[in-house]
């Protein structure tokens, strides 16, 4: 389960200050996590290499909704990959209701 500790992130356990990267089978830090509009492809890692190939990204944007580019949501519409932006918080959540129906979708959460 995903949600927010006062210090960051929470799964199970671990608690993540600087940022979240998730697939259905792993989490990890995001501690070079740029600004939403300064993302890219290359920003995320090997997050979007995950097999199947991901529905979306599920990305949380931090405090308040911010769109990234429109040239970042184009590079991964060209792998069939979907991007849904939310808050951070609402991002948590949702991965939890998303999850929980078995889809098969990566989240790159910006901490608060």
């Amino acid at each position: 389960m995903t949600g927010f500790s006062g210090r960051g992130f929470r799964v199970r356990d671990d608690v993540f200050p600087t940022g979240l990267l998730l697939s259905p089978t792993a989490a990890w830090a995001w501690d070079d996590a740029p600004v939403v509009e300064a993302l890219t492809r290359a920003a995320l890692g090997d997050l979007l290499d995950v097999q199947p190939r991901p529905e979306f990204l599920l990305l949380g944007t931090g405090a308040r909704l911010a769109q990234p580019s429109r040239q970042f949501v184009r590079d991964l519409e060209a792998m069939d990959i979907g991007v849904e932006a939310m808050d951070s918080r609402a991002a948590a959540r949702a991965w939890g209701v998303l999850r929980a129906e078995e889809r098969w979708i990566v989240a790159a959460l910006l901490p608060l």
